[in-house]
C-alpha cells in the first residue's frame, strides 16, 4: 500500500485547525484538568487544618484509610442502593410522564410547564418540601394515613422508612429531567411507523413494545447515563430531609465527603474519598459508553 501524500495546503489546514483548538484545550485545562490533578494531589497528602503540624506527603495512606474505614463501606452501600433504586424508578415515572405529555393535547404548554417546574426547583429546597411532607405530627402523609385510619409513621427518624421517604423525593425531583429527555425522543419517532401500526390492527401494548421503546433506547441510554451520575452523587435531598440520620441511614459518600473537608476540616482525607467517588463515577460512565459503541458497532 502507497501511504497518501499531504499536501502543503492540507498542513497548513490542520495546523490552522489546531491553533483555532488551543483556546478550547486551554480552558478545558483550566476547568477540568487542573482542579482534578489538584484534587488527586491533595489526596495524597496529609492535610488536616486542626493539625496543621502534621501536613505532609503520605501517598497511597488516605486511599488505605478510606478501605478500612467502615463509615466509608456504609456511606457506600448507601449511595449504591439510591443508585438502584432511584434510577430505575426516575426512569419508570419520566417515561410514563413523557408518554402523557406526548398525547395530542390542544393546549401542550401547562403539560411542558408541568415536567419543568419539578427540575427546574432547587433540590434542597425539594427536600425541605418533602421532609414537610413526612413529618410526624403535621405532615400531609401521616394526615393522609391518619384519614384512612391507620397509625402514624416515623418516616425521618426510623432508618428503613427514611430511606424509603429520600428515595421517593429523589425519584419525584429526578423524573421531570427524564421525562424531558425521553419527550424528545418521542417526538423524533415517525408518526407513520404508528400510522402502519394502526393498519395493521396492533395493540398499544405491541405498538409500545416494538416501535416506542427501541425507538427510545438512545434518549434511554443518555437519560440513565446522567440519572446514574447524578445518583453517585447523591447530596442534597438527603441532607435536607434527614442530615444523613438517623444515625448513618441516609448518608452518601458525598454527605461523607462534606462532613469530613467541612466539618472535621480533613482536606487530604476528604479529597481521597472525593477522588473513589470520582473515580466510580467515571467506571460507570465508560460502561455506559462501552455499551453504547458495541451498539454501534452491531448496527444495533
Amino acid at each position: 500500500m502507497t501511504r497518501l501524500r499531504i499536501g502543503p495546503l492540507e498542513r497548513a489546514e490542520r495546523r490552522l485547525g489546531l491553533l483555532l483548538l488551543l483556546p478550547a484545550f486551554a480552558l478545558l485545562a483550566g476547568v477540568v484538568l487542573y482542579p482534578i490533578a489538584t484534587l488527586l494531589w491533595t489526596s495524597t497528602q496529609q492535610m488536616h487544618l486542626a493539625q496543621p503540624w502534621l501536613e505532609g506527603f503520605v501517598g497511597l495512606e488516605n486511599y488505605r484509610r478510606a478501605l478500612e474505614d467502615d463509615r466509608f463501606w456504609s456511606s457506600m452501600g448507601n449511595t449504591a442502593l439510591y443508585v438502584i433504586i432511584t434510577v430505575p424508578g426516575a426512569v419508570v415515572l419520566g417515561l410514563a410522564l413523557a408518554m402523557l405529555a406526548n398525547l395530542p393535547f390542544r393546549v401542550k404548554w401547562p403539560v411542558r410547564l408541568g415536567l419543568l417546574l419539578p427540575w427546574a426547583l432547587p433540590l434542597v429546597f425539594a427536600g425541605l418540601i418533602f421532609r414537610w411532607f413526612f413529618e410526624y405530627e403535621q405532615g400531609v402523609v401521616n394526615a393522609m394515613l391518619h384519614a384512612f385510619g391507620a397509625e402514624p409513621l416515623r418516616w425521618l427518624s426510623t432508618p428503613s422508612l427514611a430511606f424509603i421517604a429520600t428515595s421517593l423525593a429523589i425519584i419525584w425531583k429526578s423524573s421531570s429531567f427524564v421525562a424531558l429527555v425521553l419527550l424528545a425522543g418521542l417526538q423524533a419517532i415517525p408518526a407513520s411507523l404508528y400510522e402502519a401500526a394502526d393498519v395493521d390492527g396492533a395493540s398499544f401494548w405491541q405498538k409500545f413494545w416494538r416501535i416506542t421503546l427501541p425507538m427510545l433506547i438512545p434518549a434511554l441510554v443518555v437519560a440513565m447515563i446522567f440519572r446514574t451520575i447524578t445518583a453517585i452523587q447523591t447530596f442534597d435531598i438527603p441532607y435536607a430531609m434527614t442530615g444523613g440520620g438517623p444515625g448513618h441511614a441516609t448518608e452518601t459518600l458525598a454527605m461523607y465527603v462534606h462532613r469530613t473537608t467541612i466539618d472535621v476540616l480533613d482536606f487530604g482525607y476528604g479529597s481521597a474519598l472525593a477522588a473513589l467517588m470520582f473515580l466510580i463515577s467515571l467506571s460507570v460512565t465508560s460502561v455506559y459508553i462501552g455499551h453504547i459503541r458495541r451498539d454501534e458497532g452491531t448496527g444495533g
